[in-house]
């Protein structure tokens, strides 16, 4: 930290860039960096978008059109009905929204025991869930597919029900991780009069340290819904029944029988919940991230 008096050390000195000539340098490569992230990021978008509202000629067309000549908004209406989005959606609202309440439930269980209760080994503990974020997830796949195939112990087959996709997305490492971070960012002085008032673990989990909670709870929120929405291989695998298929499984199942603009078109309709709740909680994910980095 820079003492008082003091100016910080930037790219740019003050005095290059009170310059004309570093002054137009400076917002020329301001400018372009700028245009090109939002090229990047939002040009996928929008060729989505836009695509939906060509007809099937011009979408498969090349070169491409940059803009559709005849827009069809019915397009967005007409695959709503042929591909059944409703119940997709609906099955995947249910889907992430359990995932969610079992994952708020266990993470933050495990994360105040590991940053307030300190059990013993917890720092192995913990060192050993965040080795498991080294893992490809792609490798375990296979384990994961054989143990909701036949769950140990009870020896149950959960393939074709919610619980193939609520019990893997529960112990998430990362999440564990987050929750922690905030939790020990949390006075300990807090706690302690929690404890002389006679309050126990549990009682001061739920009147002290979740109400300080709220931002990264949200965070983890959209962590958790965003993970399971956008999922496409685990629920290929484990809900084969086409009553019980994601949105993003039941349009691939389903994209052979239509035409190429109704399927760009289902993809943008199943985007839209997903980029509603960023833009409505972006804050809260910005302020959730942030809020267990500083002490003091």
């Amino acid at each position: 930290m820079a003492a008082p008096g003091t100016r910080s050390r930037t790219l740019i000195s003050p005095a290059q860039l009170n310059r004309p000539r570093g002054k137009a340098l400076y917002w020329t490569v301001f400018v372009v960096v700028v245009v090109a992230f939002t090229l990047v990021f939002l040009g996928p978008l929008y060729w989505m978008v836009t695509g939906g509202l060509k007809t099937t000629h011009e979408v498969v067309q090349s070169p491409p059109t940059l803009f559709p000549r005849q827009p069809r908004p019915g397009n967005y209406a007409k695959a709503w009905g042929d591909l059944g989005l409703a119940r997709l959606l609906l099955n995947t609202v249910v889907y992430a929204f359990g995932a969610l309440a079992f994952q708020l439930v266990l993470d933050v269980a495990a994360a105040y025991s590991l940053s307030k209760l300190r059990p013993v080994l917890g720092n192995l503990v913990l060192g050993m869930m965040l080795a498991t974020l080294m893992v490809p997830a792609t490798v375990l796949v296979v384990p994961q597919y054989l143990t909701v195939l036949d769950l140990p112990i009870i020896h149950q087959n959960l393939l074709n029900t919610p619980w193939a996709i609520w019990l893997p997305s529960v112990t998430n490492a990362f999440t564990i991780f987050l929750l922690k971070r905030f939790f020990d960012s949390i006075p300990g002085e807090l706690l302690d009069a929690a404890a002389i008032d006679g309050a126990g673990p549990l009682r001061t989990l739920r009147s002290v340290v979740l109400p300080m909670s709220r931002p990264i709870l949200a965070v983890v929120s959209i962590f958790a819904v965003v993970n399971v929405w956008k999922d496409f291989l685990w629920p290929l695998l484990t809900e084969p029944d086409p009553g019980r298929r994601t949105v993003n499984v039941g349009i691939y199942a389903l994209s052979t029988g239509v035409t190429e603009n109704e399927v760009i078109a289902a993809l943008t309709i199943a985007s839209v919940p997903t980029l509603v709740l960023f833009l409505l909680f972006q804050r809260n994910i910005m302020s959730g991230l942030t809020a267990g980095s500083l002490k003091g």
